[in-house]
């Protein structure tokens, strides 16, 4: 037998306010036309005054709880991807943690940007393989919306807030590619390339920093690196695009997603699309696409999902698995 950690529960939570892109006309020389030609986004969801990363967290833990049909007490330990908490510290996993009134186990926080779900993913695998938990929730949540420039109408229109969450759950496998769970992973970053998308300011340079990208040069490097990670961990599972069901991508820009869709030699209807309706929610965006593909009734038991993601960093990887 082998342990697989099995995706068992799967919740999102968004804001109530919802921006449509005609917003935007009024304060920067853009229009709703311009926006989705370039990025495919509609609409995304802002946080209101006073809502925090951690609210948006918890919101989409208690949805992936009731949806695994588990309580707080079934958990072992939270791991939160954002590049948005709260406050430097403490994590925002501790504050779900409160919040859920869990009062056992252990929570933390990772930091990949985009990427930072397929990083969290793998965390969690890696602590159901080696027994050190049972039942994980995993999460993704963001509020970029608080550290937009919204005078940079290259970025400003691309994000939005939301967050997502799965719970992961020790079961037995056989050891092959029909099992159930997380199959194999692919990770990678390159320093180099950090100016590429950062933040510019944070707490060691005491300074208030705003997003900041290179948008081709990020479309450039996303494309080839994403179908990259993404055979890569289809290969160390055994298999091929042939036998992918549904590819649940980061969802930060259309043609990004058509792209790597393309070289991978699939079909776009093989292919969960939500950025349309929520922007680039960072390391939302996979679970949040995750939840929406299910209530969709797109993805199933048994489906095989290549999930990948790109980011600041830049860090990028990919995790298939089976449902």
């Amino acid at each position: 037998m082998t342990s697989r950690a099995v995706i068992t529960g799967v919740g999102h939570y968004l804001p109530e306010r919802v921006v449509p892109n005609s917003e935007f006309e009024a304060t920067l020389d853009t229009s709703d036309e311009w926006i989705r030609s370039r990025s495919g986004i509609e609409r995304r969801h802002f946080a209101a005054e006073g809502e925090t990363t951690s609210n948006l967290a918890s919101n989409a833990a208690h949805a992936a709880l009731a949806d695994a049909k588990l309580s707080i007490d079934d958990i072992d330990a939270i791991i939160v991807a954002t590049s948005t908490p709260d406050l430097t510290f403490p994590s925002v996993a501790t504050m779900v943690q409160e919040e859920l009134g869990m009062n056992r186990g252990f929570a933390y926080d990772l930091q990949a940007v985009c990427a930072g779900f397929v990083y969290a993913l793998a965390n969690a695998n890696a602590q159901i393989v080696a027994g050190q938990a049972s039942r994980i929730l995993v999460i993704g949540a963001e509020t970029f919306s608080r550290i937009m420039d919204w005078t940079d109408r290259s970025t400003c229109v691309l994000f939005g807030d939301g967050a997502g969450a799965v719970v992961i759950e020790a079961q037995d496998g056989e050891g092959t590619a029909a099992d159930r769970g997380i199959l194999s992973i692919d990770l990678n970053s390159d320093g180099r390339l950090r100016d590429l998308l950062y933040v510019d300011g944070g707490v060691s340079t005491q300074q208030t920093g705003k997003l900041r990208m290179q948008g081709n040069q990020v479309f450039r490097q996303a494309v080839e690196k994403l179908t990259v990670t993404a055979e890569t961990a289809l290969g160390r599972a055994g298999l091929s695009s042939e036998d992918v069901d549904w590819i649940v991508p980061h969802q930060a820009n259309i043609r990004i997603i058509q792209g790597t869709a393309r070289r991978m030699g699939l079909s776009m209807d093989k292919v969960v699309v939500t950025v349309q309706d929520h922007g680039n929610t960072s390391a939302a965006s996979i679970p949040l696409a995750l939840s929406v593909g299910k209530q969709r009734g797109q993805i199933k038991a048994g489906d095989l999902i290549v999930t990948e993601a790109i980011g600041g960093g830049m860090a990028w990887g990919a995790v298939v698995l089976r449902w």
